[in-house]
């Protein structure tokens, strides 16, 4: 089942286990049970600390298998193959249940195992989805630090049965005790935000009390990143705060433009970003979204769980946000065919009939990838021509299975009043609106700032952008900007990291002349 060197890369690993684990495989007579019971062979091969035991019993799910040690009451489940994205999660698991201690930091560990009640939790993936391993990972280590806890991956495609009863169009979708939890990518932290009601608490007044900063950024995307490091590279006080460390970017999948590195994916290139960012001493505190902007003798950001931060010097880096059609039944059929993640998403539409809309590089992309899973795409443009590269337009072009419509508006996502059965668009010559049958919708039509938590507090453009100079500067006095929440043009990432860069040592010579200014008075008082 594994090649030879991923073979040597996970007994390497695995010397890690230092706990007795048992496999408990539950199988059947089909083809993907031998491939599991196969994957799960070579990995006994690879240490005497693992077992496997075979079992055909009344499982609800096979094929699956758990992760335990003997005689101990934990539930880590596998049901399908977990390779491709997931292949990570599974040796995650092996490490965790085995003894290897989580590299989470030891408060989060704590609020772990001081959970209590019931939790079953599942979480419906797909191999293709590149947010799904960070939800998967989560929940298998609280399952193997706690008891009380219990978490089975599903593969989406692997049980189409269970995916079309519960009506789930979209990965990773997580249920609790049986009832929808959360769908998309969510982290550790949040999640036990989540369960643990008390934590958010507990967390605000720690954030209150925090010493003011010198630079405070909100954000943690590529501008924000860059900004710290080079913040902190300068030896002044700094932190980050943000709902996620790498914002959008951990949402893209193939990056091949950027500077230096021929390709990569966005998860791998966040993981890089925070790994360089926690070289340093900056304070990041994610799983916490901004509501507001004031100024005073410190800036202060107030946080959504009432949690105030203050600083000499802010730097706004909140990024954007996938831009939405804003038509009737698109938030109806939201995450119930009406989707914006191809890569994630796309799995489930196997065999199905799609449209994808938008003709940018992003849409002309989604199709391409979609064109390989579904029955039929339908790309719908509303100008008059493409805007992707030529190259992407050539390889759409070239497909037998995509349907390219232009000079088109959609006007309605239609459905059955449970998932998507139809869209509406009116051609924009003739002013006719044709219905279009399909499963699923995903909308692909740029970004939009997310600037509402400043509006009011900051000058913005007509699109929500936050006005800037040359510098970085905003119309508030110290409050700095930089990447795609400004109107500096060309939404990249590499021009969000010059431009994090730059605001950032605006900010600092700011402070500098701050601190000259501040002397200056208490020197004039004091004569």
């Amino acid at each position: 089942m594994l090649d030879a060197n991923l073979k040597n890369q996970l007994k390497t690993y695995l010397a890690n286990v230092s706990k007795d684990v048992e496999l408990v495989a539950s199988v059947d007579d089909s083809k993907a049970s031998g491939e599991m019971l196969a994957l799960l062979n070579d990995i006994v091969s690879l240490t005497d600390k693992v077992t496997v035991k075979e079992v055909r019993d009344d499982a609800e799910r096979k094929p699956s298998f758990s992760i335990n040690r003997p005689n101990e009451n934990l539930s880590v489940r596998f049901a399908g193959l977990p390779m491709g994205h997931e292949f990570t999660s599974l040796v995650l698991a092996l490490l965790h249940v085995g003894g290897h201690p989580p590299k989470e930091e030891q408060a989060v560990l704590e609020q772990i195992s001081r959970l209590e009640g019931e939790f079953e939790f599942e979480t419906y993936i797909s191999l293709s989805c590149q947010n799904c391993p960070t939800v998967v990972q989560a929940l298998n280590l609280m399952a193997a630090l706690n008891p009380n806890v219990k978490h089975t991956m599903i593969d989406g495609a692997l049980f189409q049965d269970e995916v079309e009863s519960r009506q789930i169009m979209a990965v990773p979708t997580v249920y609790l005790n049986g009832k929808e939890f959360g769908a998309g990518r969510m982290t550790l932290e949040q999640i036990l935000g989540k369960v643990d009601t008390k934590a958010n608490e507990r967390e605000a007044q720690q954030l209150n009390e925090k010493e003011p900063y010198d630079l405070l950024i909100v954000g943690g995307g590529p501008a924000g990143a860059s900004a710290a490091i080079y913040a902190a590279r300068k030896g002044i006080r700094t932190g980050i705060v943000a709902d996620r460390f790498g914002g959008q970017v951990l949402d893209t999948m193939a990056i091949e433009n950027f500077i230096s590195v021929q390709e990569t994916e966005g998860p791998k290139l966040v993981a890089q970003l925070e790994q360089h960012v926690k070289q340093y001493e900056v304070d990041v505190m994610t799983n916490q979204r901004a509501v507001g902007l004031a100024s005073g003798d410190l800036r202060e950001v107030t946080l959504e769980n009432g949690a105030t931060l203050k600083s000499k010097a802010i730097m706004v880096a909140t990024g954007a946000r996938w831009r939405e059609m804003n038509v009737p039944g698109e938030n109806e059929y939201r995450g119930r065919g009406v989707a914006y993640c191809p890569h994630c998403d796309g799995p489930l539409f196997k065999g199905k009939r799609v449209a994808v809309i938008g003709g940018g590089n992003s849409g002309v992309e989604a199709a391409i990838d979609l064109a390989g899973i579904v029955a039929h795409v339908t790309l719908i443009e509303f100008d008059n021509q493409l805007r992707a590269d030529a190259v992407l337009q050539k390889k759409l072009h070239s497909l037998s299975n995509v349907t390219v419509i232009v000079s088109a508006m959609t006007t309605e996502v239609k459905g059955d009043g449970k998932k998507v059965n139809g869209l509406v668009y009116q051609d924009r010559i003739s002013d006719e609106s044709h219905e279009v049958e399909l499963e699923g919708v995903f909308v692909q039509i740029g970004l939009v700032p997310n600037t509402g938590w400043i509006k009011g507090s900051v000058e913005l453009s007509s699109r929500g952008e936050v006005l800037v100079d040359e510098k970085g500067q905003t119309s508030m006095t110290g409050v700095f900007a930089a990447g795609d929440v400004t109107t500096v043009p060309y939404k990249q990432i590499i021009i969000s990291m010059g431009e994090g860069a730059k605001a950032s040592l605006a900010a600092f010579d700011y402070l500098i002349r701050s601190s000259v200014e501040d002397d200056k008075d208490e020197e004039a008082s004091a004569a």
